[in-house]
């Protein structure tokens, strides 16, 4: 059942974004795990108060979820969204009485790359690989920065479990938080030995290719994410992600318009009045015949159905719209000229009469 953010946070529908932000303070305070130790259903309720502000706070978002769009949770507090405890100081300001949480060493950096697609694999799909350059795991000391024959020691600040309980004052009062331990950043652990590739940092960079599935139907601008792919931040942390940007090119045969794809066929004077059939190229590489009726007038169109662009993350294929172009001739010659005017005879039509060169050139 779908939450509804309104409700977590008390307000009202048409709430500004000031009110919204009041109600998450007020429920932060009261709900934070921090202040509610013995309640184990308090973080459940944090989680949903700051999903809802996420979304309520955000003009596309909030318009999206009061649509009733799926919106994607897993984006509003990773990436570019900067976590829970930055949330938190956007809100409360650096004086923010739940410290740094407890959510450890820091987290590699995200990596965005861009890789270009044909038309024909953005409508059906491709495996391709993508080359970036970002650190790793260091490949001396494996990633955890210690020289060869050498191991990490205990961190003696916080006995290895890589957070301290500090007593602080705020206006809630004395509380007791957890934050990230100073000596170790939060990996429990130090180094007495450094690794002398890395200096100790436990990453190198280094080139980094990935296979990457890119699925049918996807447009300029589409993000692939690709967890844990990204730059590494040393030991005990967390890599980034990966986020592969698709670029489509353009095709010379085709424009697209959204799951469809559009043909342009060529058709002469008497092939647009007395109906012909072409044959058109197709997106997979081969191609198909279409009949075009007698008397077809520019831009007349038909649709070849399930010859477009596959729909992403869904069944079935949009279609291809043929578009007829009658193409009328620039020159002619004299025959063609003679032909034109017994038919221009024949519906009493009056084109203009040829110039005094042309006819000296037609004796």
């Amino acid at each position: 059942m779908a939450i509804d953010y309104y409700a977590v946070l008390g307000v009202e529908r048409d709430a500004s974004v000031e009110e919204i932000k009041r109600a998450f303070r007020i429920v932060a305070r009261e709900s934070h795990p921090d202040a509610n130790p013995d309640d184990p259903a308090a973080a459940e309720r944090f989680r949903q108060a700051a999903e809802a502000y996420e979304v309520l706070r955000d003009p596309d978002r909030r318009a999206r979820y009061d649509r009733g769009d799926t919106i994607d949770i897993g984006d509003l507090f990773g990436g570019g969204f900067g976590g829970l405890d930055d949330l938190l100081r956007s809100v409360f300001g650096e004086g923010s009485p739940f410290g740094g949480g407890g959510r450890g060493p820091a987290r590699g950096r995200d990596v965005l790359v861009r890789t270009e697609v044909s038309l024909a694999e953005a409508a059906f799909g491709v495996a391709t690989e993508v080359v970036y350059r970002a650190n790793r795991a260091c490949s001396t000391c494996g990633g955890d920065g210690t020289a060869p024959g050498s191991s990490r020691v205990t961190c003696s600040t916080c006995g290895g479990a890589g957070q301290v309980r500090v007593a602080r004052r705020s206006f809630l009062g004395t509380m007791m938080t957890v934050s990230t331990c100073p000596d170790c950043e939060g990996a429990g652990s130090q180094v007495d030995e450094p690794c002398p590739a890395c200096n100790g940092r436990g990453v190198e960079s280094a080139e980094q290719t990935v296979k990457v599935e890119i699925p049918a139907g996807v447009s300029t601008g589409t993000r692939l994410r690709i967890t844990g792919r990204g730059e590494a931040a040393g030991y005990g942390t967390a890599s980034g992600d990966l986020f592969v940007e698709v670029v489509v090119q353009a095709d010379e045969r085709f424009l697209r318009e959204g799951d469809d794809v559009v043909y342009h066929a060529t058709l002469g004077l008497s092939e647009a009045a007395l109906g012909t059939t072409v044959e058109i190229p197709l997106l997979d590489g081969g191609t198909d015949l279409v009949e075009i009726p007698a008397g077809a007038q520019p831009g007349w169109a038909t649709r070849v159905r399930g010859e477009g662009i596959g729909r992403l993350g869904r069944r079935g294929r949009g279609d291809m719209i043929v578009v007829a172009d009658v193409v009328v001739p620039v020159e002619l010659s004299a025959d063609e000229e003679d032909a034109l005017r017994r038919y221009a005879e024949l519906r009493h039509e009056r084109p203009t009469e040829p110039s005094r060169w042309r006819k000296k050139a037609r004796k």
